[in-house]
């Protein structure tokens, strides 16, 4: 019995192995991988401005807080951020797993129920807004000029990831700043699908340059150097 039980551990652990090794090996190869490499380029006068933003670890999509295409005000409050300024002009948006983002502020709060639910896709989801002066470019922050068709699919892509589009659920107490707010979305963080496999999808609905796929940021930015 104690040698089947050893012979069922030991497979186990190498399944684990393996199935770890092929996860980032796929993750970054197919993360090289570029998807609308053609798209044609925007002159200054006729494009939007967006921006693509890292923390190192996590990516946002920026984008303008009011143009003739969209007013985010409307669903992304000033007077829902500690600092309730509205001399701002860009607001960023950010998916991840909703147990992370409200009590893993640090890596350091980190709980292993916390960890294991995001990676199976077993929790809740939730939008991260942060507003914005301005952006200053540099490898973690990189400004894209897209059409006005294009952004018209980027807003409708972002807005249909809050669980309720066109009026979406603040969720009050939780900020990690004065200027930021939380807010309820659509679907489940996973292993497949991540904060940066939003960002990458939200690229792809905009025509942009993106990553077949990838569950990082650096599968992101690779095709923004």
């Amino acid at each position: 019995m104690l040698k089947k039980t050893f012979k069922f551990l030991s497979w186990t652990i190498l399944g684990i192995i393996t199935f770890l090794v092929l996860y980032v090996i796929a993750m970054y190869l197919i993360s090289k991988i570029t998807v609308n490499s053609d798209i044609a380029q925007v002159d200054e006068k006729d494009g939007i401005p967006i921006y693509i933003l890292s923390n190192g670890v996590h990516t946002d999509i920026v984008v303008p807080i009011v143009n003739e295409v969209k007013d985010w005000r409307n669903q992304i409050q000033f007077n829902q951020t500690q600092s309730k300024d509205s001399l701002m002009n860009f607001v960023a948006f950010g998916w991840g797993d909703k147990g992370f983002y409200l009590h893993t502020p640090e890596w350091s709060d980190l709980k292993a129920s916390t960890a294991l639910k995001a990676i199976f896709g077993v929790s809740s989801s939730a939008m991260h807004t942060s507003f914005h002066k301005g952006l200053a470019e540099n490898e973690n922050c990189k400004r894209i000029l897209i059409s006005k068709e294009n952004y018209e699919k980027l807003v409708s892509y972002i807005s249909e990831s809050f669980n309720n589009p066109t009026n979406p659920e603040w969720i009050q107490g939780y900020s990690y700043g004065k200027k930021d707010a939380f807010y309820e979305a659509k679907g489940s963080y996973s292993l497949f699908y991540t904060c940066n496999t939003w960002a990458n999808s939200a690229l792809k609905a905009a025509n942009q340059k993106a990553s077949l796929w990838t569950v990082y940021d650096k599968g992101i930015f690779c095709h923004y150097q």
